[in-house]
């Protein structure tokens, strides 16, 4: 069989992979099922070469699994593993506070301030709901930056991209009980007050353990009835016209 799809284009490998690892994501691509690389190729109307090297890269990010001699299974959707993730980033993001006290300047922490004044939770709908998932990723983000610590920021980055999905159903399934706690902390890291932040930090992450079963279930039923988050991420990549645009 040929590796190459007749009328393929020539897209540039990034734009392959971010639109994949869209899929994975947001489970465009469904949880436990077997990826095809040749239906992902003929989907994108690229050769099988892009779509190989990417999902070689998504698997080592950890959304896909790599079997060998049997290719790619999506990664599943379960409590133990939101449960670890939620405690991978409970440690992360509280060492992310720790040093933003220490190192942060008095007008940085001003200017993310001004940033989360301007963010205001509106999560009545879904198109308010996604754009309040997306200020929240850029949130914690921004706060991993003032660390000055590269690593911290590429840590954050990449939870905030595993997580995304669960994120996005608490916020549909709880939409009525959503509190925007980025203003508390901002607040207790102007005063440098250590204990403070880090006990803000830790029940800001911790108020979604409480619920992950329930996410779980909610998340499935998104999934195979709709999942209005990839239909998002996919929109965004239509808009762009070729650019590489994901939430």
């Amino acid at each position: 069989m040929t590796s190459e799809i007749s009328g393929a284009r020539s897209l540039p490998a990034s734009h392959v992979y971010d639109r994949i690892k869209a899929m994975a994501t947001t489970f465009r691509l469904r949880p436990g099922d077997k990826v095809s690389e040749l239906e992902l190729a003929r989907q994108l109307g690229v050769s099988r070469t892009p779509v190989r090297e990417a999902l070689n890269r998504i698997a080592a990010e950890g959304f896909l699994v790599a079997t060998p001699n049997r290719g790619y299974t999506v990664r599943a959707l379960d409590a133990k593993q939101l449960m670890a993730l939620y405690e991978y980033r409970a440690t992360v993001e509280l060492g992310v506070v720790r040093l933003v006290c220490a190192r942060a300047t008095d007008q940085e922490l001003a200017d993310l301030a001004r940033l989360v004044d301007d963010s205001r939770d509106e999560p009545d709908t879904d198109a308010q709901a996604l754009k309040l998932l997306s200020r929240d990723e850029a949130f914690h983000e921004h706060l991993a930056g003032l660390t000055g610590n590269p690593e911290f920021l590429r840590s954050v980055r990449s939870i905030n991209e595993r997580l995304r999905f669960p994120r996005w159903i608490d916020l549909r399934v709880r939409r009525t009980e959503t509190r925007n706690d980025h203003p508390e902390i901002v607040r207790a890291l102007q005063t440098r007050d250590q204990a403070i932040v880090h006990a803000l930090m830790s029940q800001h992450i911790e108020k979604h353990l409480d619920h992950v079963v329930e996410l779980t279930r909610a998340g499935y039923a998104e999934i195979y009835t709709g999942n209005a988050l990839a239909e998002y991420a996919e929109s965004r990549f239509t808009e762009a016209d070729g650019d590489s645009a994901v939430l």
